[in-house]
């Protein structure tokens, strides 16, 4: 039973029934509790309580930091190969093919293309959707030396340069206009400068930039 301000006991909650004073009526919780709308430090939404209904963030929780991103490395030096068609490697390779040879003809037109070397490998070849097979260095033409496997060699990184690795292919990979080719699966550093001849006449000539 409520008692008002002159003590006296009453059955109704607004009015003394002794005296008549009103009782002081205090302002609902809801209201005079309910904290002012702030923002999810995550996501930006309107908080309607400590977790976020939106992403789940703790409002309460301390921020956790982003880490800054590194600094970008600078490469001590760039190098790409410029592909073309090398007669004189074609005329040593019709000179030692015998009769087999002859039909191979050398392309009246074939532009320079230069391959930029980046990455962990670089593969070079002739690329075959049957097989899966997509060189970085795709020497599928035109025009077409088909003496080129699909996968005929790999370029790799080798202290400050590169090397190649003849990958077993089918007529071997040159260097240097000698008629030796180098041993399957195994690295061979490169200088610049340096010509890589596979199939009829195709030559990789690598550039220090």
């Amino acid at each position: 039973m409520p008692v008002c301000p002159q003590g006296h006991d009453s059955a109704d909650d607004e009015f003394c029934d002794v005296c008549g004073l009103a009782f002081e009526q205090a302002a609902p919780a809801s209201v005079a509790e309910r904290p002012a709308a702030r923002p999810c430090p995550s996501c930006g939404a309107q908080l309607d309580g400590r977790f976020c209904e939106g992403c789940g963030a703790d409002s309460l929780a301390a921020p956790v930091a982003v880490p800054a991103e590194p600094e970008p490395v600078a490469q001590t030096a760039a190098w790409s190969v410029v592909v073309s068609a090398d007669e004189r490697y074609f005329r040593a390779v019709k000179a030692e093919g015998g009769p087999d040879a002859d039909p191979i003809q050398f392309p009246p037109f074939c532009p320079e293309r230069r391959f930029r070397l980046a990455g962990a490998q670089i593969a070079i070849g002739r690329r075959s959707h049957t097989r899966g097979i997509t060189p970085d260095i795709d020497l599928t033409g035109p025009p077409e030396d088909i003496g080129v496997s699909r996968l005929h060699a790999l370029l790799v990184p080798a202290d400050e340069g590169w090397s190649v690795v003849d990958m077993n292919s089918a007529n071997g990979t040159y260097l240097n206009y000698s008629r030796d080719g180098l041993k399957p699966n195994t690295p061979r550093p490169l200088a610049e400068g340096d010509r890589i001849h596979l199939g009829a006449w195709t030559t990789l000539t690598l550039h220090r930039e």
